[in-house]
């Protein structure tokens, strides 16, 4: 499986608008539909708000064009708020991924930096733990670290979302193994043991284990021990076997942009278009080479069992590079992160028993703004070969941009996905899956 480089051009659009006004009562009708799936797809695009949807849209399809994830059936929005930790019975009204990701892991609301925890600490049962219980074949797939906050609430539980590895349990004594808890996030994860795990965050699986039967030796010993096969290039992803799980660790921390481009300045930037970033090597698998290796594995897997899969997948960086302000890493992220949508839904055209859910664990910084716009700006050339002025504005340039508490985009298609329509909660999400997967 070669690495499928991410064209930094202009590619003809999936669709568009403006050449059809057709009555969509029958399509839309038709997509109603409830029942159990035997599958269920899950894909975050992460701090991916309308804002970053449409950035990434006039980019790289134009204005009237539309991107894989447009053409899901059925859209609505969920609200994202967390939880006040000192008093749960007020909102936070701008969540971090932490909160939002214990949110549709678990159904239950928490508190900014808690991973799949109650506000008091206590542990709740996942999707991911409850699909596997019941039987169903799992998989976690992420560009950012594995044990980074939207991965790591599928298949661990701790008090703070840094706890990341044996030896960085500082904020996390209650769940620390020398005192008698689940231990790291790291070590939670293989535990937990989905049949797919793929990411970066290689330092903290290389991290020696504190205390217990494998005290002395590295997470990463302890996944062998369960049975991983332990892969870390896209040669190595290729050649993994599906008959046993794959812990895929890809880089250090978290995995390499597919674009980049100028910086906002208080001045702007002259109009200009995004590059491949050359920094980027092809020993990296891109978010849709691990997208088509979990599909191919948990396919394969569960071809002649009654049970299918439950399959999460990431597309981190569009948040790192929100926070960032780096509006060609924010755009090549979310196009990246949009050929893996298109993957799952190539796969459920095949097999429609397969819910796929596309949305986002919440807002961002990122707007579209008049050319004459005071504030950090940088100018892009669109598909359309017009001019887009991109402001961040939250913080000083030299600072990080911040999380927005606005509702975002929930899209989906099959079995249970009438259920994302209109105004949701983000806990609702949770309910949803489990109700497709027919699990208690």
């Amino acid at each position: 499986m070669a690495a499928a480089a991410i064209a930094v051009v202009a590619v003809p659009s999936m669709a568009m608008a403006g050449d059809s006004h057709h009555d969509n009562t029958r399509a839309a009708k038709h997509a109603i539909q409830g029942g159990t799936a035997r599958n269920v797809i899950l894909l975050i695009g992460d701090g991916m708000g309308d804002s970053e949807i449409t950035i990434a849209r006039n980019y790289q399809v134009g204005a009237n064009g539309r991107l894989a994830m447009d053409t899901l059936p059925l859209t609505g929005a969920y609200t994202t708020y967390a939880v006040q930790k000192d008093n749960p019975s007020l909102p936070e009204y701008v969540t971090d991924s932490a909160a939002s990701g214990t949110g549709w892991a678990t159904g239950h609301k928490t508190y900014n930096g808690a991973i799949s925890v109650l506000p008091d600490g206590k542990p709740l049962p996942t999707i991911l733990e409850l699909a596997k219980k019941a039987g169903y074949r799992t998989g976690d797939v992420t560009t950012a670290e594995l044990q980074d906050a939207t991965p790591a609430v599928l298949g661990s539980h701790v008090v703070d979302r840094g706890c990341k590895g044996p030896q960085s349990m500082t904020a996390c004594a209650v769940n620390d193994k020398v005192n008698g808890g689940a231990g790291s996030i790291a070590e939670q994860l293989v535990q937990t043991r989905p049949d797919v795990l793929l990411g970066g965050g290689k330092q903290y699986f290389d991290q020696v284990v504190q205390a217990g039967p494998f005290q002395g030796k590295t997470v990463t010993d302890q996944a062998k021990a369960a049975g991983y096969q332990i892969v870390t290039d896209a040669d190595g992803l290729a050649k993994a076997s599906p008959d046993a799980p794959i812990l895929g660790a890809f880089a250090k921390n978290n995995m390499d942009l597919e674009w980049v481009g100028p910086a906002p300045t208080r001045t702007g930037t002259a109009p200009s278009r995004c590059a491949g970033n050359t920094a980027r090597t092809a020993t990296q698998p891109h978010l849709v080479d691990m997208t088509t290796k979990a599909l191919d594995v948990l396919d394969k897997q569960t071809r002649h069992r009654k049970n299918g899969f439950f399959l999460q997948i990431e597309g981190a960086s569009i948040d790192k590079q929100d926070h960032a302000a780096n509006p060609c890493g924010q755009i090549g992220e979310t196009v990246g992160f949009d050929l893996a949508v298109k993957k799952a839904l190539d796969y459920q055209k095949r097999n429609p028993d397969t819910l796929v859910v596309v949305t986002a664990d919440h807002g961002h910084t990122s707007q579209i703004v008049e050319a004459a716009t005071l504030g950090y700006t940088a100018t892009l050339i669109t598909h359309d070969n017009a001019n887009m002025t991109i402001s961040y504005a939250t913080a000083e340039i030299t600072g990080s941009q911040q999380h927005t508490g606005t509702e975002v985009r929930i899209a989906a298609g099959g079995p249970q996905a009438a259920n994302v329509l209109g105004v949701t909660n983000q806990t609702d999400l949770f309910f949803t899956m489990k109700r497709a997967l027919g699990i208690r």
